[in-house]
């Protein structure tokens, strides 16, 4: 069974392990690791998927985190990145993942989520460049830059860089952070 949760600081190192075999080293010339470097996920927006072996223990197999970032001067999250260990692709985990931050970022009362990677696979949840063609990465202008307004319009007009949302230095939270909130039991992805 595959159960998505909150991350824990004791996932960390399974999580970078994944990160390394599902996306390699070239994972840290992005430009959307610019805005993850120094920063932290956006509060409760830090997930991971876990498979329960016979013997109780937990394996991480799957990631996604959202980071508080300004797009073009207005308040959004960067998803990424979604990753699944290679051996567990093609059963779903993924869209679980993404299914799941995608409902939490809306009940924490997010506006908005970029993110950059593949039209076609990212259309089913509802992203599109629809929104995104004024606005620049870090590296420039970013085809593959991507957006889903989680309230109407959110994005409309939006226009300039993205940068990281300032930090709250003492505490490491975005300084326009938003209220945290009780969710709904945890998804469970078969």
């Amino acid at each position: 069974m595959i159960t998505i949760r909150p991350e824990r600081p004791a996932d960390g190192p399974a999580r970078e392990a994944l990160l390394d075999r599902a996306m390699g080293p070239c994972r840290f010339t992005k430009g959307s690791e610019r805005l993850r470097a120094g920063n932290t996920p956006a509060a409760g927006l830090a997930l991971v998927a876990v498979m329960t072996g016979l013997d109780g223990r937990e394996r991480v197999v799957g990631t996604v985190r959202l980071w508080p970032v300004v797009a073009g001067g207005r308040d959004a999250l960067l998803l990424g990145p979604l990753a699944v260990d290679p051996d567990r692709q093609s059963e779903g985990i993924g869209a679980a993942l993404m299914r799941r931050a995608l409902a939490e970022a809306a009940r924490r009362g997010h506006a908005a989520v970029l993110l950059v990677g593949d039209a076609s696979y990212y259309a089913r949840f509802g992203f599109s460049a629809v929104a995104t063609g004024g606005l620049t990465m870090p590296n420039g202008r970013e085809p593959r830059l991507l957006a889903r307004a989680l309230s109407p319009g959110a994005l409309d007009g939006a226009a300039g860089p993205v940068t990281q949302r300032p930090l709250d230095g003492a505490a490491g939270r975005a300084v326009r952070r938003l209220p945290v909130v009780s969710g709904p039991p945890l998804a469970r992805a078969a």
